[in-house]
C-alpha cells in the first residue's frame, strides 16, 4: 500500500469517542478562467476514481459500532460540513486490525475545498482501536 503523508486524514489515529479525522484535505481553491466572473466547478467524485483508504490498524473494544462518514466543507473550521459518504454503522466484530471497509473512492459531491473524515462511536466509548485512512492511488487486498 502506498501512502502520500499530504493525502492521509488519520494515521493510525485512535479513536475512543466520536471525532473528526485529525487531518483534513485542503484541495486548494478553485481556479478561474481569465475573464470569468466565477471560479470553475469542482467535484472530486467525477472523472477517474480516488480510492480512499479506510482500515483498522488496531483492533477496537468496547464499543457496539462504529459509523465513518467523508464530509466535505468551504472552510477548515468545518462550520457547516456536508456528508458525502458514510459507511453506515460498522458492528464491533468487524473491527479487527487489518479490516478495511466499503468506501472504495471519494464520491461524487465531494465539492467543496477541504474534506475530512468523522467518526461516531455506537455504544460505550471505545478504549482502543485506531484507524489510517487516506487517498490513495490503489487499495491493495490480499484474497
Amino acid at each position: 500500500m502506498i501512502l502520500d503523508k499530504q493525502s492521509l486524514l488519520s494515521d493510525a489515529q485512535a479513536i475512543t469517542a466520536t471525532a473528526a479525522s485529525t487531518n483534513v484535505i485542503d484541495l486548494g481553491a478553485a481556479g478561474t478562467v481569465y475573464g470569468a466572473a466565477a471560479a470553475l466547478p469542482r467535484d472530486l467524485g467525477k472523472g477517474c476514481k480516488v480510492p480512499l483508504l479506510l482500515q483498522v490498524v488496531e483492533t477496537f473494544a468496547t464499543l457496539t459500532s462504529l459509523t465513518i462518514d467523508v464530509q466535505v466543507d468551504d472552510n477548515a473550521a468545518f462550520s457547516s460540513p456536508k456528508t458525502v459518504a458514510t459507511t453506515g454503522a460498522i458492528a464491533a466484530a468487524n473491527l479487527t486490525a487489518g479490516k478495511q471497509f466499503s468506501i472504495d473512492a471519494f464520491p461524487r459531491g465531494t465539492d467543496e475545498r477541504y474534506v475530512r473524515l468523522n467518526y461516531t462511536v455506537g455504544g460505550s466509548n471505545a478504549t482502543a482501536g485506531k484507524i489510517t485512512a487516506g487517498a490513495v492511488p490503489g487499495i491493495q487486498t490480499n484474497g
